[in-house]
């Protein structure tokens, strides 16, 4: 009998500790997304965390110019290639990075493909673990996006966000 009371318990204390810590899982502010596309024969996944403006300052205030920054929220964003492709023309090898982007705030920003791509933020970030670093330039958008969106077509790939789009060329 004492072995029933015990597994009783054990069962009650799981189920309540359970409903204790479902209770407290909050969704994320900032939505996991996802999009895929072909260029040129190349299959490509970009995964992301996407987060608002909601009216904060993001280029040089939440994101602030000169600091690597992990391209999204939450997780560093990651980029996978199924082929070798060209990125501004320079090779980069079939396989999944962690994608970083270092804005500036005048002259070009440099869009990193980093060899790790299972990262939180942006907060270990080793440059010695680039593959492949290129320059960018952000170009002012007539519309302004909320919610940051990452889009793959022919050309390439860019991130939109507030009233910026940067196209990364891929080829």
């Amino acid at each position: 009998m004492q072995t029933f009371y015990r597994l009783l318990f054990v069962v009650a204390t799981t189920l309540i500790c359970t409903s204790i810590f479902a209770q407290n899982v909050k969704p994320r502010i900032s939505p996991a997304r996802s999009v895929s596309g072909m260029v040129k024969k190349a299959n490509i996944t970009i995964t992301y965390s996407s987060p608002s403006v909601k009216g904060r300052k993001i280029w040089g205030g939440l994101v602030p110019y000169d600091s690597v920054w992990r391209a999204g929220a939450n997780e560093a964003t990651t980029f996978e290639t199924d082929k070798a492709i060209k990125i501004a023309g320079k090779p980069l090898p079939p396989g999944k990075y962690g994608f970083f982007l270092l804005p500036r705030k005048t002259g070009p920003w440099t869009a990193i493909f980093n060899t790790v791509p299972n990262q939180w933020g942006a907060f270990h970030y080793d440059s010695t673990k680039d593959q492949l670093r290129i320059n960018v330039f952000p170009r002012q958008s007539a519309d302004s996006t909320e919610a940051l969106e990452y889009k793959i077509g022919r050309k390439g790939f860019s991130l939109d966000w507030e009233k910026l789009t940067i196209l990364v060329p891929v080829k």
